[in-house]
């Protein structure tokens, strides 16, 4: 088959599914952003988005679908330049909803069969919209906007042949006639780089090298920021530190903005809330390694004694399950994503996501009895191995999915050879 990937940050969720589409013998092609820089050995053709800078006063509520929609119609005329100059005509697109591109291109190439990657559809109510008041007030406004967000996202499937969701929460997230639409596979966990390793070391940026078994607490997100938690985390650490002298605080992500918005003011979201913590803290114990490789990610992984995972009701990350693949303890916020993969003293612990003296117990008790809680880190291992393993499940039954839209094509995958992705966080 023709398959043709859309996503303006390519490879994305389709790192691990596109190369082995191409290994079994189809033609994959990606459409991406001119301005994506990451690397790809499936061939790409890029399009030119220049955003209009849009007047909230005139657009207002809706200005999220005017963004949107103004991406999709700059892929739609990339695509349009492919078939008439080129002649291309895919048999699938599979292409993520998330910022409007696939919205016309049905109208391009009608017989061609169309799967969105449908990650999350906003909701007013009962997901992210309200759940923190603190940084996101609940107010009939923001339950617009949202709306206004989940008109592209509706289209989008309305449009499509199929749509493809990595968990059953976030698949959920979808209005009943469009769930229906959905099959639920995750992107996959390479369990076999993502492993424990008893003999895993990590140098921090003080020059002290860290190993496997020592006393190390791990934070992990792209970015640093209220929709993952990373408030609260940096509430608890001054009764963790304190209660523990010994510990080694590591954090992993960036100082931009993922979701949400922004802070006022100059600083970002990294330095307001180690600002309010400073003086309570010793700073030296606390390392901030911004963006990481890949394979320092998977060392710290290894060494982490405890995981501290936190989301607001919105995308699980990947960093979660990977870290349960590499062996370590995940405390896990109690919200619907996390619980969805995490059993209270099962596989993991899960706290209470605005409990900031729930956190301090869980994280100390767990950084002062590793031992105690060894049988949850082999839990842990077990259900990646079990439920979200790339070459065992995911990547099989992702292929099959993707094949089995076209009835002529064999749909029993090959053993595969995955490569890992080179830097972390992932897009």
């Amino acid at each position: 088959m023709k398959i043709l990937f859309v996503h303006q940050n390519f490879p994305g969720q389709f790192l691990h599914l596109a190369p082995e589409l191409q290994r079994r013998g189809h033609e994959c092609l990606a459409l991406t952003d001119s301005q994506n820089k990451r690397p790809s050995n499936i061939p790409v053709v890029q399009y030119r988005h220049e955003a209009v800078a849009i007047d909230p006063a005139a657009t207002r509520l809706g200005r999220n679908y005017t963004l949107m929609s103004d991406r999709g119609v700059t892929a739609a005329r990339a695509a349009c330049q492919l078939r008439d100059a080129k002649g291309y005509v895919p048999d699938v697109i599979i292409g993520h909803s998330g910022w409007g591109e696939t919205l016309f291109l049905k109208e391009v190439w009608p017989s061609a069969k169309l799967i969105v990657y449908a990650e999350f559809y906003y909701r007013g109510r009962g997901a992210d919209v309200g759940f923190d008041a603190e940084f996101n007030p609940p107010n009939f406004d923001q339950v617009m906007i949202a709306q206004g967000r989940a008109a592209y996202l509706g289209q989008a499937m309305l449009h499509a042949d199929a749509g493809l969701s990595p968990t059953e929460w976030q698949a959920s997230s979808y209005p009943a006639p469009l769930r229906d639409l959905i099959e639920v596979i995750h992107d996959g966990v390479d369990t076999g780089v993502m492993r424990p390793n008893p003999h895993a070391s990590f140098t921090l940026p003080n020059g002290k090298t860290v190993r496997a078994g020592d006393e190390v607490l791990t934070f992990v997100n792209r970015n640093l920021e209220p929709y993952r938690g990373y408030h609260i985390f940096m509430r608890a650490l001054p009764a963790v530190m304190a209660a523990r002298p010994g510990v080694d605080v590591v954090i992993v992500g960036g100082d931009e903005v993922s979701y949400g918005a922004a802070p006022k003011g100059a600083k970002g979201w990294k330095d307001v809330m180690f600002d309010e913590v400073r003086g309570k803290i010793d700073p030296a114990r606390v390392h901030f390694l911004g963006r990481v490789p890949y394979d320092q990610f998977t060392s710290l992984m290894q060494i982490s004694r405890a995981h501290a995972y936190l989301t607001y009701p919105f995308v699980l990350s990947w960093s979660m399950l990977e870290a349960m693949s590499a062996g370590a303890l995940i405390i896990g916020s109690r919200t619907a994503p996390v619980e969805e993969v995490i059993e209270h003293a099962k596989n993991g612990v899960l706290v209470d996501f605005f409990d900031v003296p729930a956190w301090e117990a869980a994280l100390v008790d767990a950084l002062a009895n590793p031992s105690r809680y060894a049988p949850l880190r082999a839990a842990g291992r077990q259900t990646m191995l079990e439920k979200y393993d790339l070459r065992g499940s995911a990547l099989p039954r992702l292929v099959a999915f993707v094949e089995g839209q076209r009835s002529d094509v064999p749909s029993t995958p090959e053993p595969s050879s995955v490569q890992a992705w080179t830097g972390w966080p992932r897009p």
